[in-house]
């Protein structure tokens, strides 16, 4: 009898020692969109996991986990939407792994989807637990963009428009940075990437204040925010130099209409028509060339009048990138007319300098260019190139555009002409500029890690957009002739190459909710 009770008492003592329990983080744990984020758990007191069976899963989906270790290794049974994404991680440099008994999950690429309360299940031959670890995802939109718009009674609607925001946003004016303004109302809208759009709206006169502002914050206290001058805009008062401009374009239209025929045949000279329209498209070039929202972008910028090309400067609001989507053609690079000190990986997708090429001239290699295989005469066309890349931080050197067709670049700056081509040049420090004469510079603020190029031939327009925060850039208007092709510079000394993306099939316009 004293056998029996000593060999139970000594199974006990074994099951005890074997016990574990399964420690999570009290807080939840945070992170943006398409970052990489760590689920911290461990099991105390610390031991072995490797022999143990390691189950991640979210909600009720126990038999569908999002990590699945078992038998020393990962086992192929996890939630499709988690597939090549997940793996064990360590939560701290100072771990020891599975050997002390961490087994924290690492998840990669994060969406909104994956929002949600993930549970750690660890199980061994005589002992198991779980706990939960909250996972919240959060997306920091895009810059608010604001647009004035006068009212008869001499106050100014101004509107703020921003977009790429999860969860939505708490919207903020302020006036001369004191009290708060009261808004005129919010809309929101949501896409099919479940990111919110946000549009506010309020009306202020010349007494309110001198400089207006439209913040937009997240509960984590990060946020953004636009600013406009209204001084500035009820002073200068604009809309009416352009009403009277339009007025008298109208009323020399309607004079000029009998010689119309007689002047445009025999003289050869623009009629009334035509002078009147380039004088509203140069009026309206030279307003939306002003950023209300820097101090550079207040400086009128200078046009070049014995060109025909005009530059404009974003001012209005977000970019639909899903439409300019419904342009995109398949893009890749020319290998027997590129710099033969590029390397162009075998799908002629990806560029970059060769290894140990060192640029000896001053100033950007402009010649280093490489041009795509695609010829346009005629129609929209839309393409992608990314400049960041996993493990890498963004290129500050590139220059992208079109060219015209057979043209080579020879050395130095001087080459580039805008009868040649035309593009947008990341410098490093020297900034963002324009290859017109004089070149344009631009204060592009966050540096584009996704360009979004647009070439509308028909019309001649070349526009750049910043994919991620879904802002147009800048479009370059000018006469193209004759077949033009993609032109791609990846610059000297960045780690990342520049990549030329396929775009992704275009989806459904976003809808108010």
């Amino acid at each position: 009898m004293l056998t029996i009770i000593a060999a139970l008492l000594a199974n006990l003592f074994i099951e005890t020692s074997e016990s574990f329990t399964v420690v999570v983080p009290r807080d939840q744990i945070v992170a943006h969109v398409g970052s990489t984020v760590t689920l911290p758990c461990w099991i105390s007191p610390p031991e072995n996991a490797e022999a143990l069976e390691i189950r991640w899963y979210r909600h009720d989906q126990f038999s569908n986990p999002v990590l699945f270790y078992q038998h020393g290794k990962i086992q192929d049974l996890q939630e499709e939407s988690f597939r090549n994404r997940t793996s064990l991680t360590l939560r701290s440099d100072q771990s020891g792994g599975l050997k002390d008994g961490d087994v924290s999950l690492r998840l990669e690429k994060l969406r909104i989807q994956d929002e949600s309360s993930f549970h750690c299940y660890v199980s061994g031959e005589s002992a198991y637990d779980s706990r939960e670890v909250v996972l919240k995802v959060t997306a920091l939109g895009s810059a608010p963009v604001l647009f004035p718009q006068p009212l008869d009674d001499g106050r100014v609607n101004i509107s703020c428009k921003s977009s790429g925001w999860y969860p939505e946003p708490d919207v903020t004016w302020m006036s001369d940075e004191r009290p708060v303004l009261r808004p005129g109302g919010v809309s929101r809208s949501r896409g099919a990437d479940e990111m919110f759009s946000v549009h506010s709206w309020t009306v202020v006169s010349h007494s309110d204040a001198t400089l207006v502002s439209c913040s937009m914050s997240l509960k984590t206290g990060e946020f953004r925010e636009g600013r406009l001058n209204i001084q500035a805009i009820i002073s200068s008062v604009p809309w009416k130099a352009l009403f009277f401009t339009l007025l008298t374009c109208a009323l020399l239209g309607l004079a000029g209409l009998v010689l119309y025929k007689y002047r445009h045949e025999l003289t050869g000279k623009k009629t009334v028509k035509e002078v009147c329209d380039d004088e509203t498209m140069e009026s309206l070039t030279k307003e939306a060339v002003k950023d209300t929202n820097t101090e550079e972008g207040k400086k009128d910028t200078e046009f070049d009048d014995e060109s025909t090309e005009k530059l404009t400067e974003k001012v209005v609001g977000d970019t639909n990138i899903e439409d300019l989507r419904k342009h995109a053609v398949q893009i890749t690079i020319d290998r027997e007319r590129s710099h033969p000190n590029l390397r162009v990986t075998k799908n002629c997708k990806i560029v970059k300098e060769a290894p140990g090429y060192k640029h000896t001239g001053k100033g950007f290699p402009y010649s280093l260019c490489a041009f795509g295989a695609q010829r346009f005469t005629s129609g929209r066309h839309y393409w992608e190139v990314l400049f960041a890349h996993e493990d890498t931080p963004p290129k500050h050197y590139w220059l992208i555009g079109v060219a015209k067709h057979g043209y080579f670049l020879g050395k130095g700056r001087s080459a580039l002409t805008s009868s040649k081509g035309w593009c947008l040049c990341s410098d490093g420090a020297n900034g963002f500029y324009t290859n017109s004469d004089p070149p344009v510079k631009l204060p592009l603020t966050p540096r584009p890690e996704q360009l979004g190029v647009l070439l509308d031939y028909d019309l001649g327009l070349l526009s750049f957009y910043n994919v991620k925060e879904r802002k147009h850039l800048l479009t370059i208007i000018t006469r193209f002739s004759g077949p033009v092709v993609p032109l791609f510079n990846p610059g000297v000394g960045d780690q990342s190459p520049l990549e030329i993306l396929d775009c992704p099939e275009p989806v459904e316009t976003a809808v108010e909710m």
